[in-house]
């Protein structure tokens, strides 16, 4: 097997299959995470509003 002359572009193509996939599970825990910090905040203002509001009436 490791005297076949494709071998390295096998392992090549493993290997930027591996850093793809792990890229892009990356970029959507990035993403989560940004977005839950986003919602975090619009909940936080929503909860404020909320307040102000009631203390009008």
């Amino acid at each position: 097997m490791l005297s076949d002359p494709h071998i390295g572009f096998v392992v090549a193509a493993y290997a930027v299959a591996a850093a793809v996939i792990a890229g892009m599970i990356g970029s959507v825990v990035f993403d989560y995470r940004r977005l839950s910090a986003h919602l975090d905040e619009a909940n936080r203002a929503l909860e404020a509003a909320r307040g102000a509001a009631d203390r009008r009436r």
